[in-house]
């Protein structure tokens, strides 16, 4: 491994070079980050995921900057331009900006002012000018020489630093309505920047992408202005740029060239790179609420052990009810119409009550799209189950399920509305397995999620979902193809092979089974049964976190202690006898591997997520009308922005605790309040014509 490469990604990611150093070398064997992080920390210095997941993203950083200086540095010597100053220049650039900035005299061009001029022979001319010597000259050929020395302007280095210095410090931007778009941006949720200016030092991640939405949409023409400073900029590029033995006419000449390169050249080049600065840095803003959201949706608690009603409430066409198992399968399935136009309450009891009956149903699942306040009405008021027995669920992404490919798969003989039901029925039995099944896109638990980069998104969505399915672990012997293919080393290939398999042989009774799967080798053995649960096998330790290739320390643990294994798990009295320093100085096992066996043998074949479910959320409101200025109320928080945080209030509409009334630092939101937290509200401002409620937090609860 190159030494430098390790050290630039340990400078960028302030981490310790030696854990930095094996991180690059496990990730250039193949290794994931959830099992280096978990499985590796002897030799990372006990680095954890953050920090590996950070020095991942620095490595390819770092690489692609040394690509580009690569290619950079072999296209200057195919044109035997190359100096030792220019070399050096390179070698010490440590960013793309500085590295273009030494490349752009270099770079091919298009056909440009200055390619045309130099055609004429009008070169040594400019040259000529800038030594500060003027031979007699057409007014022609001097428009040309000052085309050339414009675009000299445009690629020094210098000029191009002044010009990003006083655009950092002074520049804002301004928007404006586009002609004959007045109305429609008033009525749209983009009113606010009708006449919006912001300073880009000031300028906000959501303010940014709010403004390239209405810019994209043709409401409004966004530009750049440096105010008082545009006068001052101009002079200090011509003080840096005219030489010294250039005077009288010479000057002038040079003068108005960098004049014109500021307007033509320069100030389009920093705009353009400062528009990127700017959506580079929203879009990470976004990608990292979004990822931090479907995080916190992910590893909801599962409501383990329960028998599940679900429904996917309507209007006219019916609410879609289906019976589960515990385990998410389906019984049975119906249509009830307790909503308007039918309103069959009696019909529509009789219904859930013998469906409830007949499969021993202990929890309602209902979905929180159109009917799901009405719906939630018929059911209290029927008191067919307790009020603390019905969750409201996010149906955000079910219909994309049931229309998918995975769905087709699973339910061949069932029509959508079934498969929506069936997936709003197991988000609440359990979450990730099912909520793994659809794009993260689709989740509804981001901003702006379609403006930002989407490659970006994507990888940042996918290594996520991955993140979340390793901490918990999958049953190998239930777990969906889906959810396989997010376990460490196995991908969508190996899934597909896993549940092949399982269904040609039955169910998998120990990891060393994993073996047989075709093309699943000894390096992918060793990536995901760490992560790979087989309850109830021959080996108990397989239904642990701890990795197969730790199985004898665990043998050695129970010889110091003269029991066998299986007396361990859940043996706190044996556990706490346990000398881990002695067994690390006797060579059993590292400190840090030994410690995570412990606890995983303290509770074997826990689940991280928390066990506790605080149970139904049980608004006070159930419509608009109901709201008034000054009243408290309980809600729970769905949705997390830039801006701030969506409440629901348990009504359609979502009331906003902006992020002024929390704190103006980035992470403010995020720092104090975390998707599906209970809160207590106080209703600040209602907007009735566009169904608006701005909300202050009173109390919050973990």
């Amino acid at each position: 491994m190159n030494k430098n490469i390790a050290s630039a990604v340990a400078e960028r990611t302030a981490l310790p070079i030696k854990g930095v150093a094996a991180v690059i070398e496990l990730l250039d064997e193949g290794a994931t980050v959830p099992f280096i992080s978990r499985y590796r920390k002897e030799r990372t210095g006990s680095l954890d995921e953050v920090s590996i997941r950070s020095i991942e993203t620095a490595l390819k950083q770092v690489r692609d900057l040394e690509g580009r200086r690569e290619f950079i540095i072999g296209a200057i010597e195919s044109v035997q331009a190359m100096t030792p100053a220019i070399r050096q220049r390179l070698i010490e650039a440590s960013s793309m900006t500085e590295l273009e900035d030494v490349y752009a005299p270099f770079k091919p061009k298009k056909r440009t002012r200055a390619t045309i001029a130099r055609e004429k022979g009008l070169e040594p001319l400019a040259k000529r000018i800038m030594s500060g010597h003027l031979p007699p000259s057409s007014d022609d050929e001097i428009a040309g020489a000052m085309d050339i020395i414009a675009e000299w302007a445009s690629e020094s280095s210098r000029l191009r630093n002044i010009t990003r210095n006083v655009f950092n410090r002074s520049a804002s931007l301004l928007c404006t309505v586009a002609k004959g778009k007045e109305e429609e941006i008033a009525s749209s949720s983009l009113a606010q920047y009708a006449d919006f200016s912001q300073s880009v030092r000031r300028m906000q991640s959501h303010q940014y992408l709010a403004l390239r939405r209405a810019e994209r949409e043709g409401l409004v023409k966004v530009r750049y202005s440096l105010g008082e400073a545009a006068d001052n900029l101009d002079d200090s590029l011509c003080r840096a740029f005219v030489p010294r033995q250039a005077s009288g006419e010479c000057r002038e000449i040079i003068e108005e060239a960098v004049e014109d390169a500021s307007k033509r050249l320069l100030k389009p080049s920093v705009e353009n790179e400062i528009s990127a600065s700017l959506k580079e840095n929203a879009d990470k803003v976004a990608i990292d609420i979004f990822s931090a959201n479907l995080r916190q949706l992910l590893l909801t608690s599962p409501l383990k052990g329960k028998r599940v009603l679900a429904i996917d409430p309507g209007y006219r066409t019916g609410c879609k009810v289906v019976a589960l198992d515990a385990q998410g399968n389906l019984l049975d399935e119906g249509v009830i119409y307790p909503t308007p136009p039918k309103n069959d309450i009696e019909g529509a009891k009789r219904i859930l009550e013998r469906l409830i009956k007949k499969h021993h149903l202990e929890v309602v699942s209902l979905g929180n799209g159109t009917a799901s306040r009405e719906t939630e009405r018929f059911l209290k008021s029927a008191s067919i189950v307790e009020p603390s027995k019905i969750f409201i669920v996010s149906e955000d992404g079910a219909s994309v399920y049931s229309a998918s490919e995975l769905a087709r798969k699973e339910f061949p003989d069932k029509d959508v509305t079934v498969r929506g039901a069936v997936s709003i029925g197991r988000r609440l039995i359990d979450p990730l397995a099912e909520l793994v099944k659809i794009d993260p896109k689709s989740i509804g638990v981001g901003q702006y999620q379609h403006d930002v980069d989407q490659t970006a998104l994507r990888n940042a969505l996918d290594y996520t979902v991955m993140s979340c399915v390793n901490s918990v672990g999958v049953d190998v012997n239930t777990a969906s193809e889906r959810l396989l293919s997010y376990v460490s080393g196995i991908g969508p290939a190996l899934a597909a092979n896993i549940v092949a398999y399982r269904a040609a042989n039955g169910d998998f009774k120990s990891r060393r089974d994993l073996k047989k799967v075709p093309r699943l080798g000894d390096k992918a053995f060793e990536l995901c049964a760490g992560f790979l649960r087989v309850p109830g096998g021959k080996e108990p330790l397989d239904n642990t976190g701890i990795h197969p290739e730790s199985y004898g320390i665990v043998d050695r643990m129970a010889r110091s202690l003269n029991v066998k294994p299986a007396d361990l798990p859940a043996n706190d009295s044996l556990l706490n006898r346990l000398d881990l320093r002695a067994l690390a100085d006797a060579g059993v096992g590292g400190i840090e591997t030994m410690t995570d066996i412990v606890k995983e043998l303290r509770k074997p074949g826990r689940d991280p997520r928390t066990d506790d479910n605080s149970g139904a959320f049980v608004p006070e409101i159930d419509d608009f009308s109901q709201l008034s200025v000054g009243r408290t109320l309980p809600g729970v928080v769905n949705n997390i922005t830039a801006f701030g945080a969506f409440v629901d209030l348990g009504i359609k509409e979502n009331g906003l605790i902006h992020i002024s009334r929390l704190g103006r630092r980035v992470n403010a939101v995020t720092e104090i309040l975390s998707l599906g937290q209970r809160v207590e509200v106080k209703v600040i401002d209602i907007d009735s014509a566009r169904k608006r409620i701005s909300l202050e937090l009173l109390s919050s609860a973990k």
